[in-house]
């Protein structure tokens, strides 16, 4: 819908001025006057030339989301209005896409939908998890509680997310770097130690030919090499889209011999935090599994928390099926099943995220650890041994001098 800009003259005679999303000025006309307002004027607002440039319009960043969950909890706990609150989150909002997000919130509360329904609206920023959250507030009266238990969870969850990249980072920056140094080598350094063993007209080793075989071949053909590249990671993408390529390698990640115990611990983590958070609000345990099960971010996670939503609903405990997908240490069954039993799974879920929390923050450290001198190696063993071949025929020459 069109965003409209308005000038308008209160009971009081005060000017305000906003913005409003809505059909056509009519309806913008209509709605003001039933908030008091007179003497209005009504202009649809030019676009800004960054909306024309999808990439450069901005984006929603999950810190963003965290941030405006803090805030508005403490506004609501001290006990501001709705409509006020949404109304200084857009004003101090500096994402100015998010900003628009919330002035359609509250524009859309001030036509009369409840708070649940406009967060529905924007579900790239307001997923299903915390929309549900938000509604089991709503209906329950506690809408300050859950946005403060929804922050915990939203900077938790950020933090963890945090640790994944970070682990991923290191591997991945030093086979970037790799690759650079070896394109550097073969395009640009060995070439001129090539010229000069023509010259000199002496017969290789072998691995010195080899080496300047594959700068030859560096030269002639980078851009078939380049070529190569881009379609394998095109291949990829496509064949990870596909549900048995996810499957695949969702599978594979959770089966690496030293990352996927860092991403099982992940999934552990996130599992108990969501379900902790879900159910503390009110969120039914069903409803929970089915929304946790979209947020596990792998395919095989997503089927075991499905596979155990179903056990559920025919009459099973969850510690059961949880204890059969393989995924949950028996430690975790156990605390969950005492939880389930005493009637405190939440608390007992809240826990189990806690520990798992500092179990990835040590799997972690544990896992660079385990990697710096790996790939030191790779990187030492890839450049020095191409270093070594094209100095062979110079030691080779001063051994028969």
């Amino acid at each position: 819908m069109p965003v409209f800009l308005w000038e308008g003259t209160t009971r009081k005679d005060e000017v305000k001025k906003g913005e409003m999303e809505a059909a056509d000025e009519l309806a913008v006309r209509t709605l003001l006057r039933r908030q008091g307002f007179k003497s209005i004027e009504v202009r649809k607002k030019p676009k800004d030339l960054l909306e024309y440039v999808p990439l450069l319009a901005g984006r929603v960043k999950e810190k963003d989301v965290v941030v405006f969950c803090r805030i508005f909890s403490t506004m609501i706990n001290a006990g501001l209005p709705l409509i006020q609150c949404l109304d200084l989150l857009a004003q101090q909002e500096q994402n100015k896409a998010f900003a628009k997000i919330i002035r359609t919130v509250k524009e859309d509360i001030e036509g009369g939908t409840s708070l649940t329904d406009a967060l529905k609206k924007h579900p790239k920023v307001f997923d299903d998890l915390f929309v549900n959250l938000i509604a089991a507030g709503e209906a329950g009266g506690i809408l300050d509680v859950v946005l403060g238990r929804l922050s915990n969870y939203l900077e938790k969850a950020l933090k963890l997310k945090r640790k994944v990249k970070s682990a991923m980072t290191y591997p991945i920056a030093v086979l970037v770097i790799s690759f650079a140094v070896v394109a550097l080598l073969l395009l640009k350094v060995i070439p001129v130690f090539q010229k000069m063993f023509e010259s000199s007209g002496s017969e290789l080793p072998g691995p010195t030919a080899m080496v300047i075989a594959m700068s030859q071949f560096a030269q002639d053909y980078w851009w078939v090499i380049v070529l190569i590249i881009v379609v394998a990671g095109f291949a990829f993408h496509q064949f990870y889209r596909t549900n048995k390529g996810r499957w695949a390698v969702d599978s594979a990640v959770l089966k690496a011999p030293v990352f996927g115990p860092v991403m099982k611990k992940v999934a552990v983590a996130k599992f108990s935090r969501t379900m902790a958070t879900m159910m503390s609000s009110g969120v039914p345990i069903l409803e929970g599994l089915s929304i946790v099960s979209k947020t596990a971010g792998n395919v095989v996670v997503e089927d075991a928390l499905l596979k155990t939503r179903q056990s559920i609903s025919e009459g099973q405990s969850i510690a059961e099926p949880l204890s059969a997908t393989g995924i949950f240490p028996p430690m975790v069954v156990q605390m969950i099943a005492v939880g389930e039993a005493t009637g405190a799974l939440d608390s007992m879920l809240n826990k189990i995220a806690d520990f798992y929390d500092d179990e990835v923050d040590a799997a972690v450290e544990a896992m660079t650890s385990l990697l710096e001198p790996v790939m030191m190696v790779f990187l030492g063993g890839i450049v020095g041994g191409m270093i070594v071949a094209m100095y062979l025929p110079i030691f080779k020459l001063a051994s028969v001098v």
